[in-house]
């Protein structure tokens, strides 16, 4: 018999009742949205605009943590910068409860993926990217964690060894090629020095970006965490090195408008690239007893994947080597 998933008790009707439960009064129509490590809903009222409710994975993060989480966004929002924030009730309480799901509700905004392929657009991500790691930088997170080699790289590498994840015949290059590359790593976290660490949005991929005629809000803070600045720029970034530079010159452009950008963080823009790959091979291989990660990622946990996840892993290496970014 398979184990039943947390998850799996969350039925359309208790995403219902949790939302009335606050005093609200539903329609009845919901709509699964695009998200794996949390579940979100569009929920429509009776009375007013759809509220997007966002059910948060047991045992991810602390209450505290999550807090910290909604109050920061509720701060970048008071300082009128385009961001989604969790919704207050009547005491100012923005995490909810129900039927032992932690739920918060935030207002459904409109948008479309954003357009990167002008200077223009890449400068205005930059200026709100600044007046984001402004307010970032007044204050620490006491209740989430950072961006490290050990979190990022380290630990993962070791979770999906230990987890017969890797094929027998892949596990040798799959272990000796992370020996190598946690070693180029740390020579470029050394290169860099001593950079700034503060809170960041942390997952700044175009996917968390909607764009309107008033251009972009940021949207989704769930893995807002401490880290360099450079992790909420580099991710705008697409194409081969000199498409990379021209777009990252722009984007520094706009943000030296309003806060100093340290080029030494430069150094890092490959090592973290390069933890986030295997940190999303661990984040699925955690996640693998969840029915909705071999549903939608069925290619995961095959030969072929880890495969492909050495080759990619390879010129990662090779990407390491490399002189940094011009701008």
């Amino acid at each position: 018999m398979v184990n039943p998933h947390p998850y799996d008790a969350l039925t359309p009707d208790v995403v219902l009742q949790a939302i009335e439960n606050l005093g609200y009064l539903t329609n009845g129509r919901q709509l699964a949205l695009n998200s794996y490590e949390n579940r979100v809903y569009q929920v429509g009222l009776e009375d007013g605009l759809p509220l997007i409710v966002k059910f948060y994975r047991p045992e991810r993060w602390t209450d505290d943590a999550i807090m910290e989480e909604h109050a920061f966004s509720l701060a970048l929002a008071a300082k009128e910068l385009p961001v989604v924030a969790p919704t207050e009730d009547r005491q100012g309480k923005t995490l909810h409860e129900y039927k032992g799901f932690r739920f918060a509700l935030f207002p459904r905004e409109g948008g479309h993926w954003p357009d990167l392929d002008t200077a223009e657009h890449r400068e205005w991500m930059g200026r709100f990217l600044a007046q984001i790691h402004l307010l970032g930088e007044l204050e620490d997170f006491k209740h989430r964690p950072g961006i490290s080699i050990e979190s990022y790289a380290e630990e993962s590498i070791q979770y999906v060894l230990e987890h017969d994840f890797i094929p027998r015949d892949l596990l040798v290059a799959y272990q000796t090629l992370t020996d190598d590359l946690l070693i180029q790593i740390k020579r470029c976290y050394e290169r860099a020095g001593e950079v700034k660490q503060l809170r960041i949005h942390g997952d700044c991929h175009p996917g968390n970006i909607l764009w309107t005629d008033d251009g972009p809000h940021f949207v989704d803070f769930d893995d807002t965490r401490t880290g360099p600045v450079i992790q909420d720029l580099w991710m705008l970034l697409s194409g081969d090195r000199q498409d990379m530079s021209m777009q990252l010159s722009d984007i520094i452009e706009g943000y030296e408008m309003f806060r100093e950008f340290d080029v030494r963080e430069l150094n890092l823009i490959e090592p973290l690239r390069t933890m986030r790959m295997l940190h999303y091979s661990a984040w699925l291989a955690r996640r693998w007893g969840d029915p909705a990660f071999p549903h939608n990622f069925p290619w995961f946990n095959t030969a072929r994947y880890w495969e492909e996840q050495i080759l990619s892993l390879r010129e990662q290496a090779a990407r390491l080597d490399e002189p940094v970014l011009m701008i």
